[in-house]
């Protein structure tokens, strides 16, 4: 077994922004298992989760809501030029960030 530990970086504002997300989907919704079947899974989920809990301090500030919309809004802005244009769940992705549409190589294949 693997034991080797992979490191991820993430801007401040995505770290923020995908912390908020997992706990919508692992507390809030309890639909977890409805989104992400395998719980496998979750083993990782859980992790990244809980070290964004103990590494970001405005989930404990009281102006929580205003941090996080401004930092979504900073996201999409980054990604899409705009300040409101993100893709909804159906949505067409043709106007999506490249990285969106790029589909993942067969194994032994390069990127």
């Amino acid at each position: 077994m693997d034991k080797e530990a992979i490191t991820i970086r993430l801007t401040h504002d995505q770290a923020f922004v995908l912390s908020d997300w997992l706990y919508q989907v692992m507390f809030q919704s309890n639909d977890l298992e409805g989104i992400v079947p395998d719980r496998a899974v979750w083993s990782p989920i859980y992790t990244i989760s809980g070290t964004l809990d103990t590494t970001l301090s405005e989930i404990v500030m009281p102006d929580y809501g205003p941090r996080l919309e401004a930092a979504k809004e900073r996201l999409r802005a980054d990604l899409y030029g705009g300040a409101d244009e993100s893709t909804a769940p159906g949505q067409d992705t043709t106007d999506a960030p490249q990285a969106h549409r790029i589909e993942r190589g067969t194994p032994g294949e390069p990127r």
